[in-house]
C-alpha cells in the first residue's frame, strides 16, 4: 500500500519551520509576504497562507498588520508543579503556586496599569455586580529577566474591597501588596479557591504577550473570599500561553492502592 502524500501546505510549513529553526528568519524578522512566497514555490495564495497559518498555531510566526508573518522568539518551556499550598515571603507577602523558581530574578514588561474598566460577565458574576460596572483592574505583563513575556496577570477588586481599603487602587500598595490591605481591613484571613482552563486568547491579550490568537493559553483563576463576609472581594486572572509551560503533579497512591497487592481470597 502506498503511503498517503504530504500535503503541500504541510510541506511548506515544514519547510519554513527548518529555516527558523537554523536562523535564515532570525525572531523579530518577517516571512516573505504571501504572494510573492507563493509565486516562488509554485503553489496558490491559500496554499503557501496555510502554511504560515500552520506556523502561527505553533507559535512560531505572529500575524502582524501591515506587516505580515514575524519571526516569534523562542520561548522556553517551563515545569509548573501545581501544589495547594499558599506560602508566605517576609518582603513580597503571600505568595500562590506558579512558574517561578527560588530566587529567580523577575521583570515586568511594560508598565503595571491601575484603571476601572468594565468588569466582564465573570468577574461581575462573582462580585454580585451587573456586567459592565466598572471595577478597578490591576494588570500587568511579567517574565523571568531577559525571557519574552511569559504571563499576562489581571487582578479584579471588589468595589467593596476598594470602598474598605482605598490604598489597593494606588500604585504603591505597601509591603504585602493588596491582599495585606484587605486582611487588616477586616477580610482576614482570605481563603481562596483556583480553577484552571484551556482557552484562545482575546485580541489584546495576544498583543501583550506577543503571541497569535490562534495559540491556545493556559489560565488560572483564583479567588478571594473575605472572612468577614464569605463573598468574594478578589478575583486574580493569569493567563500564559500554551507554548511557555507545563503542568506536574506527583501523584500518590490510596491505602486501597497500596503495594504488594492484597491476594484476592475465594469466596
Amino acid at each position: 500500500m502506498t503511503q498517503p502524500r504530504t500535503p503541500k501546505w504541510r510541506q511548506l510549513a515544514d519547510e519554513v519551520r527548518r529555516q527558523i529553526e537554523d536562523g535564515t528568519y532570525s525572531p523579530g524578522s518577517a516571512l516573505p509576504q504571501l504572494k510573492p512566497a507563493a509565486e516562488a514555490a509554485g503553489v496558490s495564495y491559500e496554499t503557501m497562507r496555510a502554511a504560515y497559518k500552520a506556523l502561527e498555531s505553533e507559535g512560531l510566526v505572529r500575524s502582524v498588520k501591515r506587516t505580515g508573518f514575524v519571526v516569534l522568539q523562542a520561548p522556553g518551556r517551563r515545569r509548573v508543579t501545581r501544589g495547594t499550598t499558599v506560602t508566605r515571603d517576609p518582603a513580597r507577602g503571600y505568595v500562590f503556586p506558579a512558574a517561578a523558581r527560588p530566587d529567580e530574578p523577575w521583570e515586568v514588561h511594560g508598565r503595571p496599569v491601575r484603571s476601572f474598566v468594565p468588569a466582564p460577565k465573570e468577574v461581575a458574576e462573582h462580585f454580585g455586580i451587573e456586567p459592565g460596572t466598572e471595577t478597578l483592574r490591576r494588570r500587568r505583563v511579567t517574565s523571568p529577566a531577559g525571557e519574552p513575556p511569559f504571563q499576562l496577570v489581571d487582578t479584579w477588586l471588589s468595589p467593596e474591597a476598594v470602598e474598605d481599603a482605598p490604598q489597593v487602587a494606588e500604585a504603591s500598595t505597601g509591603p504585602g501588596g493588596y491582599l495585606d490591605r484587605l486582611e487588616e481591613a477586616g477580610h482576614g484571613p482570605i481563603a481562596w479557591t483556583e480553577t484552571i482552563r484551556i482557552r484562545l486568547p482575546e485580541r489584546d491579550e495576544a498583543q501583550l504577550l506577543n503571541i497569535s490568537t490562534a495559540m491556545p493559553v493556559l489560565e488560572t483563576t483564583i479567588i478571594g473570599r473575605s472572612a468577614r463576609t464569605e463573598r468574594p472581594i478578589e478575583v486574580t486572572v493569569r493567563v500564559i500561553p500554551g507554548d511557555r509551560v507545563e503542568l506536574f503533579s506527583e501523584l500518590q497512591r490510596a491505602r486501597s492502592a497500596r503495594w504488594p497487592v492484597a491476594p484476592v481470597r475465594p469466596k
